[in-house]
């Protein structure tokens, strides 16, 4: 049995093919909306956020034998506490990330972190589009709310994401709740209908779309604050499908 961390659109087209070789393995999600696509492909899943005591806990209950990790680029914490399991259940760890994407363009600036992002933008001002997803709102809305300034937020529309722009006080009007993928001429309208000065997005990859977000931002001259992966030592890293079947049917 194959456990599997879904975190992706490319991670699910990924549990597909290895299920089709025959591959026994149960994907794990955070959302149910990642579910409800699992679902649609009949991939054997369950929901929520696991520490190690519980990624242990199911390991064991599920004779796992191995653990394939295609958890978000930014899904930190989820790929530490894998790589933790397969070293105590001795299992091996296999680790699927999309490849890099290079961009280098005067009005894009590169940084470290969500606080670094946010900081960069209040100095700037203007119209901002946050296009990191809701998980780390807080963050900007504690120095982006203000009189000289206007945030706003493309995100998912599911209830607990508006419930949190409620608590957090964004308004209504600053919120666009939609779902991806989104195309370049997409992006490029609703940047002109909201007059976006500045963006702020994550090195995500190709499947993530930040070509398209990216390239309408430079096209009509906005500036793109790009939060950078986090650096994180894989015990055993693919960049391709292939590579992730070549390693699993080395182990069954």
């Amino acid at each position: 049995m194959i456990l599997f961390l879904a975190g992706t659109s490319d991670a699910r087209a990924l549990a597909v093919r290895l299920q089709e070789k025959g591959y026994s393995l149960l994907a794990s999600v955070v959302t149910d909306s990642a579910a409800a696509s699992l679902l649609e492909a009949g991939i054997p899943y369950r929901v929520g956020r696991l520490n190690e005591e519980q990624m242990l806990e199911l390991v064991d209950e599920q004779s796992v034998t191995c653990i394939v990790d295609a958890s978000h680029p930014f899904a930190e914490e989820a790929s530490k506490t894998a790589m933790n399991t397969s070293l105590c259940r001795n299992i091996p760890y296999i680790r699927y990330e999309r490849p890099d994407v290079s961009f280098e363009h005067a009005l894009i600036t590169k940084v470290d972190s969500y606080e670094e992002a946010a900081l960069v933008a209040k100095k700037r001002k203007g119209t901002i589009m946050l296009t990191t997803g809701s998980k780390t709102l807080a963050t900007f809305t504690k120095h982006l709310l203000g009189e000289d300034l206007r945030l706003l937020c493309r995100m998912l529309p599911n209830k607990d994401n508006m419930e949190k722009c409620e608590v957090l006080g964004l308004a209504q009007k600053d919120i666009i709740a939609i779902q991806g993928p989104f195309s370049k001429e997409l992006n490029i309208a609703l940047y002109k209908q909201y007059g976006v000065t500045q963006m702020v997005t994550k090195e995500s990859g190709k499947v993530g779309s930040i070509d398209e977000k990216m390239e309408a931002a430079l096209e009509l001259g906005i500036g793109i604050i790009l939060i950078k992966r986090p650096t994180i030592e894989y015990k055993n890293r693919c960049t391709t499908f292939e590579e992730v079947e070549q390693q699993v049917g080395g182990i069954f």
